[in-house]
């Protein structure tokens, strides 16, 4: 979908806020910032217990006081595919001892991923696809999938 300009005016602590944001994002606009600061704003406020955070490998969703929603993700499919009987309900909470975080979280990145399923596999064919260079290159596996607490 092509853009659409808008005219919005900004309070001025809001625009120096936003200008701080650009300055710690090189190669970013102010309109483009605008744009993906109030799409994930939406989207926190569609998913509940979402955040977003900047990282070596961009902005990414997030659980609040929690891992990446990919993390979560992967450490679900993984626990699903290696216990195939288990309940769903049995899952969640094997995931939730071997990983320490929150049944809210499992159920706030499940929900999240349903409804942008190509941006979480995608961070999770990212983050395998790094593990297996580095394992080809001999050194140890970096654990893609495992869910490291914040």
């Amino acid at each position: 979908m092509a853009p659409t300009q808008r005219a919005i005016r900004f309070e001025e602590a809001v625009l120096d806020k936003l200008g701080r944001f650009v300055m710690d994002h090189p190669g970013l606009s102010v309109p483009a910032a605008v744009n993906i600061l109030l799409a994930e704003a939406l989207r926190m406020e569609e998913h509940p217990g979402i955040a977003f955070r900047t990282g070596p490998s961009g902005r990414r969703a997030v659980t609040i006081n929690g891992p990446d929603v990919w993390e979560i993700i992967r450490a679900v499919r993984v626990t699903r595919e290696a216990e195939k009987s288990a309940s769903p309900k049995e899952i969640a909470e094997m995931v939730t001892e071997f990983s320490g975080v929150t049944p809210q979280q499992i159920t706030a990145a499940i929900r999240y991923q349903a409804a942008y399923p190509e941006e979480i596999d995608g961070l999770i064919e990212a983050a395998e696809e790094a593990d297996r260079a580095v394992v080809a290159a001999g050194g140890p596996s970096t654990g893609a999938g495992e869910v490291d607490r914040p």
